[in-house]
């Protein structure tokens, strides 16, 4: 089988130099805030062709403190996009705002930006616009902060100086994925990095003296050693899944994609499919695994549900038929000629026939 993702391949090719790093940390007995840290945030922000980043404890934890950084706060509104990961919406909730649903576009899943200024009250604070599956959304025309979700689009950002903050995942299945959890912020606004460094560390300005509330959201010494090692090859590893990603295009050009970009960077490479079911099974029986990001938008979501305002149609649209096929790195040439032929073969009147048959057997 085809997996839609291998974690112990990267760990595999890794292991050796970590194993190294790892041990430089352990013999320093700094784990917390010290040089790999620094050495990491200035190598992102260099990568990044930003003024500076600073590292979190992970990509939600990224995207509430940049929200606070722009004055986000209880009671306040904050613009999301209908259909993206959970956690886009719980960085809102988390600051006691309040997540507002807005509809995405049908062939980007990205947020419209034509739908904001309709859905802005005057208790409207900021805009999320999530880069989903490794490709740059358009940034609505506004005079509110926006931050953009960055955490599927590690090299899919090329400036940083549009927006208020541009917040990073590191979760081990991401572009640059760690060894656990993790995320960053990257800004051209000084005051921006500068709030989220404070409020990383329970908001302290010296030893023991404390001018925010906030909590820990620091990134280890470990974690950022293991990224060190990763952005090094971030760059080669986004051409590997753009020439994956376009080498499936080119085998079913009958079907329905993600729309592409030349800066997308395939964190996922979606396919929209009706009979979702019907056509992983029917993958599957071939080797090939696949696996859905995500089945439902925000307005389903039953933690959520309850802030519809307005309907969704098309990020429902996009819950119902998204599908992920194996995209990453370390596949094998063998692996990816398998997917292809799998692709080039499906009809979508041979799986229903199929379905029909084993249902009659």
């Amino acid at each position: 089988m085809v997996p839609v993702v291998d974690l112990s391949r990267r760990g595999a090719a890794m292991a050796e130099a970590f194993g190294a790093r790892a041990a430089e940390v352990a013999r320093r007995g700094t784990f917390l805030l010290g040089p790999e840290t620094s050495a990491f945030e200035q190598e992102l922000a260099s990568w990044s062709r930003a003024p500076g980043a600073v590292t979190v404890s992970s990509g939600a934890g990224a995207l509430q403190l940049s929200l606070r950084a722009v004055g986000v706060g209880a009671g306040d509104e904050v613009i999301v996009p209908a259909f993206t990961a959970v956690p886009t919406a719980s960085a809102v909730a988390a600051l006691g705002a309040v997540p507002v649903f807005v509809d995405v576009d049908r062939s980007t899943a990205g947020l419209d930006p034509a739908l904001v200024e309709a859905a802005r009250t005057d208790r409207t604070r900021a805009v999320v616009v999530v880069h989903l599956y490794g490709r740059a959304a358009a940034l609505p025309l506004t005079d509110l902060p926006i931050i953009e979700d960055a955490a599927q689009a590690q090299g899919a950002i090329t400036d940083h100086s549009r927006s208020a903050a541009v917040a990073y995942s590191f979760y081990p299945t991401k572009n640059l994925g760690g060894i656990g959890d993790g995320g960053a912020v990257v800004s051209a606004q000084a005051d921006v990095l500068d709030s989220v460094r404070l409020d990383r560390v329970h908001g302290m300005t010296e030893q023991y003296v404390h001018e925010h509330v906030s909590q820990n959201f620091r990134l280890s010494e470990i974690e950022a050693a293991w990224l060190r090692l990763g952005l090094a090859d971030l760059a080669s590893g986004n051409e590997r899944r753009r020439d994956i990603a376009a080498r499936y295009r080119t085998a079913a050009p009958h079907l329905v994609w993600h729309a592409d970009d030349p800066t997308h960077v395939h964190h996922l490479c979606v396919v929209r499919v009706p009979s979702r079911h019907l056509v992983r099974a029917w993958l599957a029986d071939r080797g090939v695994a696949t696996a859905v990001h995500y089945p439902l938008a925000l307005t389903q979501q039953p933690a959520y549900r309850h802030l519809t305002r307005t309907p969704c149609p098309e990020a429902e649209a996009w819950a119902a038929e998204c599908m992920t096929l194996p995209c990453f790195p370390e596949l094998t040439e063998f692996e990816i000629d398998q997917v292809e032929s799998a692709l080039a073969a499906m009809s979508p009147d041979d799986i229903v026939q199929a379905d029909t048959s084993k249902a009659t057997t």
